[in-house]
């Protein structure tokens, strides 16, 4: 009985040392080394992990930062360019400055612009909403209102507005790391260039129904009717599908768009309010003066008298 348990205890031990020198052989057969600069890049990133990138996460991004050729495709939106400053000092590159983007919601369904045809009384979710139908309005392209994209945000900045039921984003925590954007399975929300001083102009509606269903289904619906590509001076303004699109990168903030748009779909953000002339005061009247015409001269028997007058002025 004890010989027994003896060679069992030694079967055993020589087993595991056997299996663990065939470990050690596969391990460094099939190791994969790993660039200690994938390291130093990942502690300059912010962890986030957000896949703002497109990559998987933080480690992903620095992997890739380091495999690639050039920096031109490198970008962490929630570290912007300072954080890309320090991964292109890290691998001894140099990186371009990239403009700071901004989520932007596509929608003017506001509660009083589109009104409700139906109640949903399912699960409080966007997309599983979208797979069940069009949506409590008569338009099928706008927000739905569930708040997908507020429980995407990792930073907190999109909150449901209860008066217009329409997502919020708030400019000084967005990062425009796109999980909004992902999020959202009407397409609503979109990444866009936060502009010179923070100033946008963009149209604020992605219904692609025709001009009079569009109207008809919110009053704020872009109808496409060309009039802003028309007087748009920088060709910045496409319209396909019945829907206008205005390009961030040729847009020069004109708003001549603007005040053409007749459903007022096009937004103009952070404009500094024009405040009205005052009327120009009205020219004072002259005051009138007194002419004074010669002395007359008078004979009286040999004295001049001097007759003074005086004519007003008639």
């Amino acid at each position: 009985m004890t010989q027994t348990i003896i060679w069992t205890i030694a079967i055993l031990v020589i087993l595991g040392v056997v299996l663990a020198v065939v470990l050690y052989v596969v391990a460094e057969k099939f190791k994969v080394e790993e660039d200690p600069r994938i390291d130093d890049v990942e502690k300059v990133l912010p962890g986030a992990n957000c896949g703002g990138c497109g990559q998987a996460g933080c480690r992903a991004f620095a992997q890739f930062c380091v495999e690639s050729e050039d920096m031109d495709k490198c970008f962490c939106p929630v570290g912007g360019n300072d954080v890309m400053q320090k991964v292109a000092a890290v691998l001894g590159r140099e990186v371009a400055a990239k403009e700071p983007m901004v989520a932007v919601v596509r929608c003017n369904g506001t509660c009083e612009n589109r009104p409700k045809i139906n109640e949903y009384g399912g699960y409080q979710s966007c997309r599983v909403k979208a797979a069940l139908y069009s949506g409590d309005t008569g338009c099928s392209f706008g927000c739905l209102g569930c708040g997908d994209c507020v429980q995407a945000c990792q930073f907190g900045a999109i909150s449901m507005d209860e008066q217009t039921g329409l997502p919020v984003v708030d400019e000084e925590k967005c990062t425009a790391c796109g999980a909004c954007v992902k999020a959202c399975p009407k397409n609503v929300i979109e990444l866009r260039n936060k502009g010179r001083r923070n100033m946008r102009v963009y149209v604020s509606c992605v219904n692609k129904d025709k001009g009079a269903a569009a109207r008809k289904a919110c009053k704020a619906a872009c109808i496409g009717c060309s009039k802003c590509a028309k007087v748009c001076p920088f060709e910045a303004i496409t319209v396909e599908n019945n829907l206008a699109y205005i390009d961030f990168t040729k847009c020069k903030l004109c708003k001549k768009c603007v005040a053409e748009c007749p459903t007022g779909a096009i937004h103009a953000v952070n404009f500094p309010v024009v405040k009205p002339k005052a009327d120009a005061p009205a020219p004072a009247k002259p005051v009138p003066v007194a002419k004074t015409e010669a002395p007359a001269v008078i004979s009286t028997g040999g004295e001049a008298v001097v007759e003074k007058s005086v004519k007003k002025e008639e």
